[in-house]
């Protein structure tokens, strides 16, 4: 008898995505948490492909490149057939490849095969109506801040926002 897998069940984004454009959360980390992202040419790199997403009815609001992990809130419109998953793929593709140009290797770490600049997958939190977006940036802004980078979080220089999503 050949093994049974589980299906994977719906995405939330699939779910809301008729209801509403759905709005995520999202945060990823580099592989072993090296410290590799905090400067200019990531921040551009991230920033070009976020705004040529808006080509795929996809608004990048706010975000935090943080030196090892980014923060970023991102809305999907309903007439969008890209996927959370397959634009991660891309804008990690993307960040892999400017790291490249700028001398990185990617990390490989005693005992594993995997080489890479970013950990397995992403965390992600669809924000339901009833979260406030300010609320969450608010928290997210003041990284820098927490980590010691910076004494006021609007002195760093890798946070931002493409696209106002507005959230009432």
């Amino acid at each position: 008898m050949p093994p049974k897998f589980k299906r994977k069940p719906p995405r939330l984004e699939r779910i809301f995505q008729s209801i509403d454009a759905p709005l995520f959360f999202v945060t990823f980390t580099t592989h072993g948490r090296f410290k590799i992202l905090a400067r200019p040419e990531i921040h551009d790199a991230f920033r070009n492909y976020c705004i040529r997403s808006q080509d795929f009815g996809i608004a990048l609001g706010c975000f935090v490149i943080m030196p090892d992990h980014i923060h970023l809130f991102v809305q999907f419109g309903r007439a969008s057939h890209v996927t959370l998953g397959l634009w991660m793929r891309g804008l990690k593709r993307q960040l892999h490849q400017t790291l490249v140009l700028l001398g990185e290797s990617p990390v490989v770490l005693p005992g594993q095969k995997l080489r890479t600049f970013w950990q397995p997958g992403f965390f992600d939190h669809l924000l339901r109506n009833e979260e406030s977006y300010a609320q969450k940036w608010d928290y997210v802004r003041e990284n820098p801040m927490r980590a010691r980078l910076v004494s006021d979080p609007d002195a760093w220089p890798f946070a931002g926002e493409i696209v106002s999503i507005d959230r009432v």
